[in-house]
């Protein structure tokens, strides 16, 4: 008793590239209604080595470019028949969390914005005077002026 297969579907399970001179092939299967082949397609001969390309004797990168990050990077090139043309593309990390001041950082920090600032009244000059026994007018705008100076020097 034959059995009578309908077939609904073909499938190609694969091809495969046997030696030169190897005759080629198609295998046949069923399972179910699927048709099922694998294909034996034989390498071609090899063929004569082709003729020497030209020299070159300059490479040049045209450009790096920064791509973003988890891209690919890339590599194109030219050749303009003397010198071979480059361009990369590289892509950037991907940005960081920013990290917290520790406290040493900090102290260090504060320590060294305020050692300066005793600098500020440097330029004020002492008052050379004496007081004078009795209220001297011009003794007091010498006072009042100098205390105006230094309150100056020390403003930022």
């Amino acid at each position: 008793m034959n059995n009578i297969v309908t077939v609904t579907a073909a499938q190609v399970d694969g091809t495969n590239t046997p030696p030169p001179g190897t005759p080629a092939n198609v295998s046949v299967s069923v399972n179910g209604n699927t048709l099922h082949f694998t294909i034996d397609i034989p390498q071609g001969q090899e063929g004569l080595a082709g003729p020497q390309g030209p020299a070159f004797a300059n490479a040049v990168v045209d450009g790096v470019n920064t791509l973003n990050p988890g891209e690919p990077a890339t590599v194109e090139s030219t050749f303009d028949g003397a010198t071979v043309h480059f361009t990369f593309g590289i892509p950037r990390g991907a940005d960081g969390v920013d990290g917290e001041v520790s406290d040493v950082e900090l102290s260090e920090a504060i320590t060294n914005a305020v050692s300066g600032t005793s600098n500020n009244s440097n330029g004020v000059g002492t008052f050379s005077q004496g007081a004078d026994s009795s209220y001297n007018p011009t003794q007091i705008q010498a006072l009042m002026d100098k205390m105006d100076e230094l309150i100056n020097a020390l403003r930022r």
